[in-house]
Formats: C-alpha cells, structure tokens, sequence
C-alpha cells in the first residue's frame, strides 16, 4: 500500500506527522505509543479487529472505536488512554482469559508472550476473575504431520491464517466451527500434501502465544 500526503494529527497531546491513510493503531505503534492489540499485522489492508483490544477515543465519535481499523487522517485528535477505553480493553482481556487455559511456566512463549505484556499494561491478572472458564476438550490437535495445535493456548488472533496465506498465496488454515468452541484447523490430507514442510514455519513464527509448535520429532 502506498501512501503520499503527510498529515498532523494528536494523540494523547502530542503532534504526530503520518502518512494520509495509514492505519491509526500503526501509527501509533511506529511512534512508541502502545496500543494492546493481538490481532493485528502491519501492511495489513483489511484487518478483521477481531481481538477487541485496540480500543481508542477519537474526538467527535459518540464511543470509543477498534484504531486498527481507522485510518489516519489530517486533524485527527486521539486519545488511548481514557477511562472508557481502558474498561473496554479490559473487558475484552477477561473474555480472552475465560477461554486461554495459563500455563506460563511450560509454554515456550513464557517471558515473550503478548498476553502476558497486555497484562501488565492494563494491570491486569492472567486469571479471568470475572468470567467462568471454558477450555476445549482437546488440549492438543494432532492432526497436522509436523506442528502442534494448543486450542486452549489459542487466542484466535487469526495471524497464522494470514501469514499462511501471504506465504503461499492462499491459506491452508481456518476457523473452524462458532462461538467459544472456535479453533484454527488444518485443510484436508490433500492439502497438507502440498504443506513445504520446516521450510516454512510462518505460522509458528507469527504466533503471539505459541498456540502453534514445531513437532519435537518433525
């Protein structure tokens, strides 16, 4: 995506330059201004906001309004930090946690773990006080030949489908199935058929809470 004009805008009081039509939550990213986001890609065009966390107050609109999906525009005054705000975000991280079974101490993302920065961000815990758990049956889904799938580490995100797809020009994952009993899945035989093998690991790579491994015998 290619951007021209140069515009200013503020957030949280300061005056940013950015390009005409950039994403807003980029923006702010680029400028050191942290917004809690999983599901988020940069150069990203059509982003689903399907985390609910990137919340942000823009002066003029009636609520606060997902900034992934926002793009920046000349005059734009934003504010992360507000009270409402910050309730959503909240919010959206206990739902989060009702369904992420915490096992830090043994997952390979402990100490580099996105949930775990999101929590200390919002002073939050990484156990929903507010909401009852609800875990998948299955901890792990065997199905793939050399990657593990952790449905209750699974945040959802969606990064794995979208950097499957940017590597090989379609994705070989998906969402399966509604609701709190959404899972990312794997096509059928004959499409892992054609899968690169170890040679491409972008969808562990991506993944912010190491919902997807390598197979130790892989």
């Amino acid at each position: 995506m290619t951007y021209n004009k140069m515009v200013k805008l503020l957030i949280d009081g300061r005056e940013i330059r950015a390009e005409e039509g950039k994403c807003l939550l980029e923006t702010c990213l680029d400028n050191d201004i942290y917004v809690p986001n999983l599901c988020h890609v940069g150069g990203m065009e059509n982003p689903h906001a399907s985390c609910r966390l990137c919340f942000v107050e823009i002066e003029g609109e009636e609520k606060p309004v997902s900034s992934c999906t926002l793009r920046v525009r000349d005059g734009m005054v934003v504010r992360t930090d507000t009270p409402p705000v910050r309730r959503l975000q909240r919010a959206a991280f206990e739902f989060l946690l009702s369904t992420h079974d915490v096992q830090c101490k043994g997952c390979p993302a402990n100490k580099k773990c996105e949930l775990q920065r999101i929590a200390k961000f919002l002073k939050a815990g990484l156990k929903s006080k507010l909401m009852e758990q609800h875990f998948k049956e299955a901890e792990t889904d065997p199905g793939h030949p050399i990657l593990n799938y952790y449905p209750n580490r699974c945040v959802l995100c969606g990064k794995c489908i979208y950097a499957c797809r940017e590597k090989h020009g379609h994705a070989l994952l998906t969402f399966a199935k509604r609701g709190i009993d959404t899972v990312i899945s794997f096509y059928g035989e004959e499409d892992m058929a054609r899968l690169p093998g170890k040679d491409c690991l972008a969808c562990v790579e991506i993944c912010p809470v190491s919902a997807i491994t390598l197979k130790a015998d892989a």
